[in-house]
């Protein structure tokens, strides 16, 4: 190195060595060290003050950006905690005689008459938590910073690796997890430097005390809060047996649903495939019995219609804001909460679509009760026109399997098919399941006023794992059957948004509804004008645009379920 250059630097670490020394002559003149500098740079390397590591390399403390220099201590220098010179270890083996409570009297009284504090100091126990375990030691930061509190959350993860696991499953570790500290942490309900036992009369979770560690947050709460369990799992049937059985019935649902319809759609695809390269024809209707001229059918009104756009939407959001809390621990998921600006703001837009969502499902069963009294007299519930699922349904099913295998000719289908009325009952359960659970976890201490706590758990688990359901059938089943088959290639089915088919169209894919209407003359009544080509090409744009950004969503959703697959979630 050039010789002023060192000199530069040998002036520049004397001149921060200085202050220090100047902080030390604070202390009482028999604990005083004057600081020597040729002993502290003979230990620690004149090319920036040099210290062992973890690793068993030194590494530079007094260099730009170093994190000692960036903690509250680090104005103060290394005999803030290191008075005396040998007290400074000079290998890994050592360790330094630190006594924190020197400046934090009051927290060290508090420490050692904690669980932590018994443990260490009474028992010797060499793994109890101490001051560095939480706070580290040369990049101790202010606890008032939201990051601190983040990090030592995940600190008292590193000893209560279960319970920090449970935790960050919950709404409150969610919201932490993404990075904001305003929800409850380890330390707002067990305490912190005088933490105890749960079993302790004095500690704030046991079971006299925690419904006031409740009310310091939730200020209405109630008797059944105390009851609700921050960490309960899905594996401990003794300790949490209602979680434990709700994660079983969701699993079963979950196995169920997608091995029956993942095998339907690959099966469908399969045969349409094979037929279409073969050549083969599925028109079930003689060409001649279609009337010419191009024109379509009605299959869905303008309200039906506008319904399923809103409902989509307002489905959409749901999913996008639910699983960027359900996947808090992937990248994606923080860039879209900051986006959102926060889990507050995100919050709000996600109960106002639910609020959508179940406004079209409440306003779709007053006139599905206003429709069903008004043809009372003529309504057949298990008839051709009814969403009801029949025995037909069955056949058609197992008629479809057979065909699948070739050892049966294709099902003829009439207005609703089986697959399109499981859709629609689905949304019944959903409604039920996730709304339900969703307006549960909304309004807790209402819940708790009249429920058990432990309903909030299994509300959470339930809600979801029945949301992952509905977004991958969405994505993957509810798209094959209407965009994706061979027969509807290229997507996207437009006909929720236009409203009507082709003759041609709707004689092939509900042949049976088309002989029964034209059988019984009521076929004009359902005949409309083919739409505009303003409106077809519109359509299709929206059609494409909604089926790029739930397929976006699903791409989201499977890059948070492989990150917990990948960390044994």
């Amino acid at each position: 190195m050039h010789p002023s250059r060192a000199l530069l630097r040998l002036l520049a670490i004397v001149a921060l060595l200085a202050p220090l020394a100047a902080a030390a002559q604070g202390k009482a003149e028999s604990e005083a060290q004057p600081l020597d500098t040729s002993v502290c740079l003979g230990c620690h390397g004149n090319e920036g003050f040099e210290a062992p590591g973890p690793d068993g390399k030194t590494r530079s403390l007094y260099v730009p950006g170093d994190p000692f220099l960036k903690s509250v201590h680090g104005q103060f220098g290394c005999t803030l905690c290191h008075s005396d010179i040998t007290q400074v270890p000079h290998d890994l083996k050592q360790r330094a005689k630190v006594d924190c409570g020197s400046c934090h009297a009051d927290e060290k009284a508090q420490y050692l008459t904690s669980v932590h504090g018994i443990e260490s100091v009474i028992k010797h126990n060499p793994h109890a938590a101490t001051c560095t375990s939480c706070h580290t030691m040369h990049a101790v930061a202010s606890p008032k910073l939201a990051a601190t509190r983040i990090q030592i959350v995940h600190r008292c993860g590193n000893c209560h690796r279960e319970n920090f696991s449970s935790y960050i499953d919950t709404y409150h570790g969610q919201v932490n997890t993404l990075g904001y500290a305003y929800t409850a942490k380890c330390f707002d309900c067990h305490g912190s430097h005088g933490i105890q036992r749960v079993s302790d009369p004095a500690s704030t979770v046991y079971p006299a005390n925690r419904l006031a560690t409740c009310r310091k947050c939730h200020a209405n709460a109630t008797a059944g809060f105390v009851t609700f369990e921050p960490h309960a799992n899905t594996h401990d049937l003794r300790r949490y047996p209602y979680t434990w059985l709700a994660s079983k019935l969701m699993i079963a649902l979950l196995v169920g649903v997608f091995l029956f319809f993942w095998t339907h759609s690959l099966l469908w695809f399969y045969r349409e495939y094979r037929d279409r390269r073969a050549g083969k024809s599925r028109t079930h209707v003689a060409a001649a019995a279609v009337p010419a001229g191009g024109r379509h059918i009605r299959r869905f009104g303008p309200w039906w219609r506008l319904a399923h756009l809103v409902f989509a939407l307002s489905v959409m959001m749901l999913v996008f804001t639910g699983m960027t809390l359900f996947y808090a621990d992937t990248a994606w998921a923080r860039a879209v909460m900051a986006a959102f600006g926060g889990p507050r703001i995100e919050g709000i837009v996600h109960r106002t679509s639910a609020a959508v969502m179940l406004g079209i499902f409440f306003v779709h069963l007053v006139y599905l009760a206003a429709h069903l009294w008004r043809t009372r007299s003529t309504f057949r519930w298990f008839g051709p026109d009814s969403l009801v699922p029949n025995w037909k349904d069955f056949e058609d099913m197992l008629a479809m399997f057979k065909w699948f295998f070739g050892a049966g000719p294709r099902p003829l289908l009439e207005r609703w098919t089986y697959w399109e009325k499981f859709d629609y009952w689905a949304v019944f359960w959903g409604m039920a399941i996730i709304g339900g659970s969703g307006m549960m976890l909304a309004f807790p201490a209402v819940t708790a006023s009249f429920l058990p706590g432990w309903t909030l758990n299994v509300a959470t688990l339930v809600h979801g794992e029945e949301a992952f359901l509905a977004a991958v059938f969405l994505f993957t089943v509810h798209f094959f059957n209407n965009h994706f088959r061979p027969d509807k290639l290229p997507p996207p089915d437009i006909v929720m948004f236009t409203g009507s088919v082709s003759l041609e169209e709707f004689s092939r894919e509900h042949p049976l509804q088309y002989r029964r209407l034209a059988e019984s003359g009521q076929l004009e009544r359902y005949l409309v004008e083919v739409p505009s080509a303003p409106m077809r090409v519109g359509s299709k744009i929206l059609g494409i645009v909604l089926i790029l950004c739930g397929l976006a969503l699903l791409a989201l959703v499977a890059i948070g379920f492989h990150g917990t697959l990948a960390a044994g979630g």
